[in-house]
C-alpha cells in the first residue's frame, strides 16, 4: 500500500483554528462499520453509544510548554526549539531551527516569553541521524521546572496564532480536562472533546473510566516520507499502564464488554501491551513503536473515538486499519467518511470535531 493512497482534499478553511467554544460542543460523526453507516451526531451523544460495563481509555499525558526561543551566544542568531524527549535532568533531544546553525559545541542562551535573556543556557552536544540536537541544559536546575516561564504550548504548524495574549488560552484548552502526568509535545486530541461533566455522566451510565500514559512525541505525527507506508519507521513513545486500568480492561473483555479506546495514543499502547501478552493487559512501563496500518487485527480496542487526521499521515492509516479488521478495505471506508465530513462542514483537525468509529 502506498502513501499516496492516504491522500484527501481538505478546503483550508475547514482547518480548526480556534477549539469550540466549549470543549463538548463539538460535533461528532459516527462510523458504523456493520453494517457500514454514517451518522451526524453532536459530541455528548457519545453517551447513547456506550453499555454498563464498557471501558472507556483515555490518555492522561500532559502537554509541555515544550516550544522555547533562544539565541547563539557568539553571533546572536536566533533559534527555535522543540523539545523532544528527555534523557535525564537537563539533557533532552530537541528539534532545532535552523539547524545547520547549531554545530556541536554551540551555546544557546534561552529567552523568556517577554522576549527578555533569562538564566538558561545549553550546549549542544550532539546529532543524529534524523538532524535532531541534543542539549545539555545550564543555569537552571531543571529545566523542566523553568518550562511555565520560558515556554509556549506547542501547537502545530497549521494553527497560527500572533503573540503570546493569543498563546495563553491554549495553555487551557490544548490539554485534557483529565491531563496528570507531563511529558507530552502534542496532545492527545481525542480527548480535548470532553467536560468533568461529562465523565461524570459516562461513570453514571456503569461506564468504567480508565487511564494510560503515552507521551505523545514527534513520531506520532512526523508525516510518512517513504512511498510505500510498510517502509515507514515510527520514532519510539513512552508509556504507561496502572494496575488498575489492566484489572478494567482484562475482566471487560472477559466479561465480553467493550474496550472503547479515546485517540490513536491510547490504541496504540492497548495494542503494543496486548501483543507481548498474549492478548491481555498487564500493568507496567516501557517504549512503543507500533505502526499500525492495514490489514491489521486489534486485541483490545472494540471501538475508537478519533479526531479526523493529516493526509498521508499514521494517524490516518491507524483509524483506517480499524474501520476494516484484517482487512485493506478500510482506506476506502474511512476515505468516504472524510468527504462526508467535508460536505457537511466538519471541523478537522487538532481543534476539530470528532469521530466514533464502532
Amino acid at each position: 500500500m502506498l502513501t499516496s493512497d492516504f491522500d484527501f482534499a481538505l478546503p483550508p478553511e475547514l482547518i480548526a483554528q480556534q477549539p469550540a467554544a466549549r470543549r463538548d460542543q463539538s460535533r461528532l460523526l459516527v462510523l458504523q462499520r456493520h453494517p457500514e453507516k454514517i451518522r451526524h451526531r453532536n459530541f455528548p451523544d457519545l453517551l447513547e453509544y456506550l453499555n454498563p460495563g464498557d471501558v472507556l481509555v483515555l490518555n492522561n499525558s500532559r502537554v509541555i510548554p515544550a516550544r522555547l526561543r533562544g539565541v547563539n551566544s557568539n553571533s546572536g542568531g536566533q533559534f527555535e526549539i522543540l523539545l523532544l524527549e528527555e534523557n535525564a535532568v537537563n539533557d533532552w533531544w530537541v528539534m532545532l531551527r535552523p539547524g545547520k546553525r547549531a554545530r556541536v559545541g554551540t551555546e544557546i542562551i534561552f529567552r523568556d516569553l517577554a522576549g527578555n535573556p533569562s538564566a538558561a543556557r545549553a550546549k549542544v552536544i550532539e546529532t543524529n541521524a534524523e538532524g535532531h540536537r541534543r542539549l545539555q541544559f545550564s543555569g537552571v536546575a531543571n529545566v523542566r521546572d523553568a518550562l511555565d516561564a520560558l515556554g509556549e504550548i506547542p501547537l502545530p504548524p497549521y494553527i497560527a496564532r500572533n503573540g503570546v495574549d493569543e498563546l495563553a488560552a491554549d495553555k487551557i484548552r490544548y490539554q485534557t480536562v483529565y491531563a496528570a502526568s507531563a511529558g507530552s509535545v502534542a496532545a492527545p486530541t481525542a480527548g480535548l472533546h470532553f467536560t468533568e461533566e461529562l465523565l461524570a455522566a459516562i461513570r453514571a451510565r456503569g461506564v468504567n473510566v480508565c487511564f494510560v500514559t503515552l507521551h505523545v512525541g514527534l513520531g506520532t505525527f512526523a508525516p510518512v516520507k517513504s512511498e510505500k507506508i510498510s517502509e515507514h519507521v515510527m520514532h519510539e513513545e513512552k508509556f504507561e499502564v496502572s494496575d488498575e486500568t489492566a484489572r478494567f480492561v482484562n475482566d471487560a473483555k472477559a466479561a465480553g464488554h467493550r474496550v472503547i479506546a479515546v485517540g490513536t495514543t491510547s490504541v496504540r499502547v492497548l495494542e503494543s501491551v496486548a501483543q507481548k501478552n498474549q492478548g491481555r493487559i498487564a500493568a507496567g512501563n516501557g517504549r512503543t513503536r507500533i505502526f499500525i496500518h492495514s490489514p491489521a487485527n486489534f486485541l483490545i480496542v472494540d471501538a475508537l473515538l478519533t479526531n479526523f487526521h493529516l493526509p498521508r499521515s499514521t494517524l490516518l492509516m491507524l483509524v483506517s486499519a480499524f474501520a476494516a479488521p484484517g482487512e485493506t478495505r478500510g482506506r476506502e471506508i474511512i476515505l468516504r467518511a472524510y468527504a462526508e465530513a467535508v460536505r457537511e462542514r466538519y471541523r478537522f483537525f487538532s481543534y476539530g470535531d470528532a469521530m466514533l468509529i464502532c
